[in-house]
């Protein structure tokens, strides 16, 4: 009985160790571009889409582009390999996942904030209403 309550402790370490490097291998940054850029990992960023220089769509290689302003006010080119979100013109705010690569911001997924006029107005109303 010893030996294979030795056994089955052992491979509950050995599952625990794996887990634990798979999270931290999958772990996402919250950050801005500097630190993307520095880190090398996988981050989340979050800021706005420069409006003022376009954004474009190739078709050839279904890649969309433009330019976006992190939280910090640095701007830097993301490149997705999609095409380009929903309400990407009128999203108040973007957030991107993925990592910097030769000075470009390479997303694995962009998210856009609803416009303002899906939020509540702040204003309580009665059910009757």
């Amino acid at each position: 009985m010893k030996t294979k309550h030795i056994i089955a402790l052992v491979v509950a370490v050995v599952f625990i160790a794996v887990a634990a490097f798979a999270l931290v291998d999958n772990k996402i940054d919250y950050s801005d571009f500097d630190k993307a850029a520095t880190n090398g990992r996988r981050a989340q960023v979050s800021g706005t889409y420069v409006k003022e220089k376009g954004s474009k769509y190739d078709i050839q290689s279904n890649t969309f582009s433009f330019m976006m302003k992190d939280q910090q006010g640095r701007e830097m080119q993301v490149k997705y390999a999609g095409v380009r979100p929903n309400n990407f013109e009128l999203a108040p705010a973007v957030v991107c996942v993925g990592k910097v690569e030769n000075g470009v911001f390479v997303a694995s997924d962009i998210q856009t904030k609803c416009p303002s006029r899906y939020e509540g107005s702040g204003k309580m109303q009665s059910p009757n209403s």
